[in-house]
């Protein structure tokens, strides 16, 4: 089991708990956190919703070693597949939960990791926390669920894209990606304190709040940009096949440089 999963005083916590590999994504994962969210969307005892990680790291992304089934041959169909299921429908399935969601995220927040607290409503985070989308390097524009623009705006985030560097959690704070800043060691009990405050709320008033904004990012373009830019990313993809690979790992070890 790579989820952990209890309800207490009308909140669920949802925990990543694949610490031992910085809670990098595999398809077991994914699939047991798709369902721990869905569980709790359904659950009428659930006013609130925490999506936390066990260990050092909140997460290190998509896991590059692989895992699950794989064909013989890697065809970009196959792909498109694999992440359109578990890249972005999972992800806008989670942003569309008609409850409020909490992230509290502690030392790396990497690609893939960022496709599991952008989609909650509020972002507490650890002030070790670093947030980064290095997958330029792989020679692909960016991660499946373009979220980027959105969070940080247009040219934070191509400063982001195009460096691959890490940002703190007071920088992406500036920019409203995330709420509040805490030290480490009060990350739970201050995620925990504002989803009791949030729980106490009518539950019908909280899910038409929810419906509002997001309707109003909808309106804007929001749905429309994420398709659109999960097309890109497949032709990063197609590229990738064309020059011999799936992906193609060009600098490797300084994207695991990242999570040490």
């Amino acid at each position: 089991m790579y989820i952990e999963y209890e309800v207490a005083d009308r909140i669920a916590t949802i925990t990543l708990n694949r610490p031992e590999a910085a809670n990098a994504q595999n398809t077991e994962l994914l699939d047991e956190l798709d369902a721990a969210w869905t569980r709790a969307a359904e659950d009428n005892d659930v006013s609130v919703i925490i999506l936390r990680a066990n260990g050092k790291h909140f997460s290190a992304g998509h896991d590059l070693r692989g895992g699950g089934p794989v064909p013989d041959k890697i065809t970009l169909d196959f792909i498109i597949q694999h992440e359109a299921k578990r890249y972005l429908e999972y992800t806008l399935r989670w942003r569309n939960v008609p409850k409020p969601s909490i992230a509290a995220v502690q030392g790396r927040c990497i690609s893939g990791g960022l496709l599991l607290c952008w989609p909650c409503d509020l972002i507490i985070a650890a002030d070790d926390a670093q947030f980064s989308d290095p997958v330029v390097l792989m020679g692909i524009g960016g991660v499946e669920y373009h979220g980027h623009t959105w969070e940080l705006g247009p040219r934070k985030a191509k400063e982001i894209l195009f460096t691959g560097r890490a940002m703190t959690a007071e920088e992406v704070a500036g920019t409203g990606m995330v709420n509040k800043v805490v030290p480490r060691d009060q990350l739970d009990s201050e995620t925990r304190a504002l989803a009791e405050q949030i729980a106490k709320m009518p539950p019908f008033a909280l899910r038409q709040a929810k419906r509002a904004v997001n309707q109003t990012l909808d309106v804007q373009g929001f749905y429309a940009a994420i398709q659109s830019v999960f097309d890109i990313h497949q032709t990063g993809h197609g590229n990738a096949l064309s020059v011999g690979g799936w992906p193609v790992l060009v600098n490797l070890d300084e994207m695991k440089a990242n999570i040490q």
